[in-house]
């Protein structure tokens, strides 16, 4: 959907060995830094993971706060970056800030770049408000809609002219502005995010950041995302 992306920055190596570490030593009389070389394969411990930690719902999840997956995301509407900077726990966020970054709203003006690659508009189609009444949003409307966030570019490169702090002038352009954010979880955190926002009720955008977060995850932790997919994904239940 549209221009949304996710990028992989960094990555623990062998995240499910990690995890398997910090369970067992919660119960293993010895050092386990000193067992390294006898850990199973990356493959058996993400199995163990699931039959110890994740089977039967055991909910002794703080082994999988120790893998760090850390993220680019680009292109995303303003309004989603509120909706999942809400759920901060094990989470953290670098956001681009259009006191730094409003050249782009200027270039719009300038011809430089399009008005929907600065701005989001939902694609046309039909949706339903919270009280599940349905209503079209058509080409005519969205047309009107471009034209809007092509005036606040005008206004907003008019008061910079003027002399006006970015900061100042960015309380111009309409509110889903576009912005591209770098956030670090662990495994925990990210399915707690996926949990709350992947939901059938969510937002949709936030449901397609979801769904762009899950290709690297199931690439990390392929044995944990497996277990989540077929036990928890899109099932509305939170994790602990």
């Amino acid at each position: 959907m549209d221009r949304f992306t996710v990028e992989v920055i960094s990555q623990t190596p062998n995240p499910q060995q990690t995890i398997y570490a910090a369970m067992h030593q919660d119960y293993a009389e010895g050092f386990v830094w000193e067992e390294r070389d006898r850990f199973p394969d990356e493959t058996k411990c993400g199995e163990v993971i699931v039959k110890q930690l994740l089977a039967g719902n055991r909910g002794h999840y703080g082994p999988l706060e120790h893998p760090q997956i850390v993220l680019n995301c680009g292109w995303f509407p303003h309004s989603t970056m509120q909706q999942i900077r809400t759920h901060r726990v094990g989470i953290s966020f670098d956001v681009q800030s259009f006191r730094y970054t409003g050249q782009r709203v200027v270039d719009v003006v300038e011809g430089k770049r399009e008005v929907e690659e600065v701005f989001y508009l939902r694609p046309l189609g039909f949706y339903s408000d919270r009280q599940g009444k349905k209503y079209e949003y058509n080409l005519e409307q969205r047309q009107q809609d471009i034209e809007w966030c092509l005036e606040a570019c005008r206004r907003y490169q008019r008061r910079i002219l003027e002399g006006f702090s970015e900061e100042h002038a960015r309380g111009l352009i309409p509110f889903d502005v576009r912005q591209h954010w770098v956030m670090s979880a662990n495994v925990r955190s990210l399915m707690h995010l996926v949990d709350l926002r992947w939901k059938a009720d969510a937002q949709l955008e936030a449901q397609k950041l979801c769904e762009h977060l899950w290709k690297p995850f199931q690439a990390w932790v392929p044995e944990i995302a497996d277990w989540y997919e077929s036990n928890r994904l899109k099932k509305a239940r939170l994790a602990p």
